[in-house]
């Protein structure tokens, strides 16, 4: 089973359009267009699954810089995801944590002030 990464889609491409586009080189089992998450529109890569590892390089090298949709496609093997670091709660925007506060100065010499006039 390979997976293969397809890059620089139209953003108007359809599962049904990669299937048949993939079918001619082999067995399709899964295509997935990568889409975001608060409008719903396609991201412009998908991922398209294939059993055979023949028919995958078969279509790796017969898809990679062809034109489809207006632009050209980038085909290669799926690498497989990185380990992500764990979310930082806490850290945000209206955190005060790495920011000074108060007690960082209660422990330091005062300087004096010079008057202001």
């Amino acid at each position: 089973m390979k997976s293969l990464f397809v890059g620089n889609l139209s953003f108007q491409t359809t599962q049904s359009e990669l299937t048949e586009l993939f079918k001619a080189f082999g067995e399709v089992t899964r295509v997935q267009v990568a889409t975001d998450r608060e409008t719903g529109r396609a991201r412009g890569f998908a991922f398209v699954e294939m059993p055979n590892d023949e028919e995958a390089a078969k279509a790796i090298t017969g898809l990679d810089g062809k034109l489809f949709g207006g632009r050209n496609l980038k085909v290669n093997e799926a690498r497989p995801r990185a380990e992500r670091a764990p979310a930082r709660h806490g850290s945000g925007a209206g955190s005060r944590q790495g920011k000074f506060s108060n007690e960082d100065y209660r422990e330091a010499t005062r300087q004096p002030r010079e008057p202001r006039w």
